[in-house]
C-alpha cells in the first residue's frame, strides 16, 4: 500500500466509529472471528482499545491483521483502523 492510499483511507477512517472494542480479556479468538466476519460488510474497520487492557494497540493490530488477512492502516492512541478489500466487488478505490 502506498502512502498516498493510506492517506485515503486514513481519511475516509476519520469518520469512522469503532465497531468493536477491545477489553481486559485482551484479544479472543471471538474478538477475532467478529472482526472477520465484519469484513464481509465493511472494507474500513476501526477497533478501540478500551483503557483496562494492557497490551500494546499496535501489537493488537499486526495480530488481528495477521489473522484476518487485512492491513493495518493507522494506530492511534488507544484505536486502529484495519483495511481489507472485498475479492469480488471492492467498494472503496484506492488511488494509484
Amino acid at each position: 500500500m502506498t502512502s498516498k492510499q493510506r492517506a485515503y483511507l486514513k481519511s475516509l477512517a476519520s469518520s469512522l466509529n469503532p465497531i468493536f472494542q477491545v477489553g481486559k480479556a485482551s484479544l479472543t479468538p471471538e474478538l477475532t472471528d467478529a472482526i472477520a466476519e465484519a469484513f464481509h460488510k465493511n472494507e474500513l474497520i476501526k477497533v478501540a482499545v478500551l483503557k483496562n487492557c494492557m497490551d500494546d494497540p499496535g501489537e493488537i493490530a499486526d495480530m488481528v491483521a495477521g489473522r484476518t488477512h487485512s492491513q493495518v492502516v493507522q494506530v492511534i492512541g488507544k484505536r486502529f483502523v484495519l483495511y481489507k478489500p472485498d475479492r469480488d466487488k471492492p467498494k472503496i478505490v484506492l488511488p494509484k
